[in-house]
């Protein structure tokens, strides 16, 4: 039988050696992004939480492979690694803008896989069971670059062979969520929290209530100053909460079932 190892290995980065931390954060990145986006939240984490980044395909070190256009094989990948990672330190998801949605059907597939995740963090994006985001029918390549500008994570694309290589890593995020489409069912066992910045246009702080309904467990809204990139500039405010968050004495994973709505 062949190992599932390398599945991990190809799927998660880890920023440093392996740690004897008390508890994993696994990281999602946002549209276009790669692992390396959760460099700066790691370093402030550590060593209390050892952080993993998925790293989609497509991107950085896997950039020569081919882009997964759909969330749900994303979700399914990610889920699969997971599981195949080894060590029995519990872990808790953290998905950034498409890598909530992503963090967000991770934790279903979990859930049924009777690995529920500690916690679900969501970080600027609406939840699923309203509806679409407001950007994400955008196509077109100088629409997807006018977005990514627009939002302040775009100042390198200003370069057109920076531009080049993006270009296909965007097209898929945003095809994966032209494609992606909420379905209900069985609510989350573990707590979330949703977080945004108080200028983020594309998911405002009155929004945020509408995830912790995905779950059985009460969960918590946070709000930091800042755009849809808050996170850049709040490393260390959002570390704070997110150990908070973590903490022993906090809701975590129940065995109840319901249905989300």
């Amino acid at each position: 039988m062949t190992s599932r190892a390398p599945l991990a290995e190809t799927w998660l980065r880890r920023f440093g050696p392996p740690s004897d931390a008390a508890l994993r954060l696994v990281c999602l990145p946002h549209a276009g992004g790669g692992a390396s986006s959760f460099h700066s939240l790691a370093q402030a984490l550590g060593p209390r939480v050892e952080v993993l980044a998925v790293q989609y395909p497509g991107r950085q070190d896997r950039r020569h492979e081919p882009p997964l256009s759909r969330l749900t094989e994303l979700a399914d990948r990610t889920a699969e690694a997971l599981l195949a990672t080894p060590g029995a330190a519990p872990y808790a998801l953290f998905g950034h803008s498409l890598g909530a949605l992503v963090g967000y059907e991770t934790a279903r597939r979990l859930d049924r896989a009777g690995a529920t995740p500690h916690r679900l963090f969501v970080s600027a994006r609406v939840a699923p069971s309203t509806g679409a985001g407001p950007t994400d029918q955008l196509a077109g390549d100088d629409a997807l670059l006018a977005e990514v500008r627009r939002l302040g994570g775009g100042d390198a694309l200003d370069d057109p062979e920076v531009a080049a290589l993006a270009l296909p890593a965007l097209r898929a995020d945003y095809q994966a969520l032209r494609s992606y489409t909420w379905t209900a069912g069985p609510a989350l066992r573990c707590p979330v929290t949703a977080l945004t910045g108080t200028d983020d246009p594309l998911c405002g702080p009155g929004q945020l209530a509408d995830w912790l309904r995905l779950s059985v467990v009460p969960g918590r809204t946070r709000v930091f100053p800042g755009g849809h990139f808050y996170l850049q500039d709040r490393v260390t405010e959002v570390a704070r909460a997110v150990l908070a968050d973590l903490a022993p004495g906090t809701p975590s994973v129940v065995p109840a079932r319901a249905t989300a709505a």
